[in-house]
């Protein structure tokens, strides 16, 4: 592949992907505002993302599989398709439904959004590892900008979304989503080759689960980094939030703040990320250390806010800049680091199971952080996320430094 060509493949990628995200994002923030709004618990509205968190872990898996198969730009398609069916699932949600039915009919919806997303998201990241060619350093810059920008297109459609609830209503602001998919989906159907990342796929289950150790090594770290992440941000955060008196546009608008400067800071990190020829022998003792100092931070808040802080407003502030930045740059490491890891000819199924391990962790992350809202409130969830951290940080010791023979798969 040319570089002009993969750079054009590139852009196309990413602007599909951007504008998935970005509704993406404001359906979260849709769904988590009007069911906390209408009383349900901290525990009932983790159930609703249930099956949009454990869906992806099957459908990364899937999902890189079939875009190795069939090709990446199909599954992007295929994604956005989905986005789309799971969305208007949502808005036809019936009135006067019990408790129980509710939350099935949206538990259900958001497992067809979850798959989406997951298959957009190895699709996408897969393209990345097919475009970026063998130019040394252009690999870490592609993935860095990638993420973040997803990233910051997520942010802003934590604000796009309480400003559609607000504006139009639950079932408006569904229906608004669905029909701006049309601009993605266009976009990814027009502009990418078919086949493009198409390759000889495993020839069973077995063997996308027998992966590289590398790849499971990174992969354990992921679940733990984002369970970390869930585990107060998901649902512990703008439930504290709304305790406190602020309105739905406020907290889409603090949340999606911090979420696009978070994607920045993955943007950036390649300037800050010691950098090597072969690509992992200062990488990767950066992750390791970038994992230990992150685990200081939640129990840092945690342990201030508890000890009664003069202005614990501004502690939660400062604290979630400084946790928002060395996540950011950990984040975008582990991006970078499994596409290093991966071959070229089976990224896709490499980057699904590093994604479906990344999806297990936001499962585990939304559980815990509905549980602990539930018995301790925000200072429980800081908790959680720090055990979670420190879990991280051990995984990452056993990350390997150079590039070791594959399994065969």
């Amino acid at each position: 592949m040319s570089h002009a060509a993969g750079t054009r493949e590139y852009l196309v990628v990413s602007g599909a992907y951007l504008g998935f995200t970005l509704g993406d994002g404001a359906l979260r923030m849709l769904v988590l505002l009007h069911f906390a709004k209408a009383g349900m618990s901290p525990v009932a509205i983790a159930l609703l993302f249930l099956l949009y968190e454990a869906a992806g872990i099957a459908a990364n898996l899937a999902g890189g599989w079939l875009a190795t198969r069939f090709g990446t730009s199909r599954m992007l398609v295929a994604g956005l398709l989905l986005q789309v069916a799971g969305l208007l699932v949502l808005s036809a949600l019936p009135a006067g439904l019990g408790l129980g039915a509710s939350v099935a009919w949206v538990a259900a919806a958001q497992g067809m959004c979850g798959v989406a997303k997951d298959l957009a998201k190895t699709a996408g990241k897969s393209a990345v590892r097919l475009s970026a060619g063998a130019t040394p350093g252009r690999l870490m810059h592609l993935v860095a900008w990638f993420t973040g920008s997803k990233n910051a297109a997520k942010g802003a459609g934590f604000f796009l979304g309480a400003a559609l609830l607000e504006a139009a209503g639950f079932r408006g602001a569904l229906w608004i989503l669905a029909a701006a998919m049309a601009l993605p989906l266009a976009l990814a159907a027009a502009g990418l080759p078919p086949l493009l990342g198409k390759a000889r796929a495993s020839g069973s289950m077995r063997a996308l689960l027998s992966r590289d150790p590398a790849i499971n090594r990174l992969s354990l770290a992921r679940l733990f980094l984002f369970g970390a992440r869930d585990a107060w941000f998901a649902l512990g955060l703008p439930l504290h939030l709304q305790a406190t008196g602020w309105s739905m546009a406020a907290i889409g608008a603090w949340l999606a703040a911090w979420t696009i400067g978070y994607g920045l800071a993955q943007a950036a990190a390649p300037a800050a990320i010691p950098r090597s020829a072969d690509g992992l022998s200062r990488e990767v003792p950066a992750a390791r250390l970038l994992a230990a100092l992150l685990a200081i931070v939640p129990a840092a808040i945690a342990a201030t806010l508890a000890a009664g802080a003069a202005h614990p407003d501004i502690v939660l502030a400062a604290g979630l800049v400084v946790f928002g930045l060395v996540f950011a740059a950990n984040s975008a490491l582990h991006s970078y680091l499994v596409l290093a890891y991966a071959g070229r000819d089976a990224a896709a199924e490499d980057v699904g199971f590093y994604y479906a391990a990344n999806a297990a962790g936001r499962l585990a992350g939304m559980v815990l952080s509905g549980v602990l809202a539930a018995a301790g409130g925000l200072v429980a969830c800081l908790w959680g996320s720090a055990a979670m951290l420190a879990a991280c940080a051990l995984a990452s010791i056993a990350l390997p430094a150079s590039r070791g023979p594959r399994s065969p798969a």
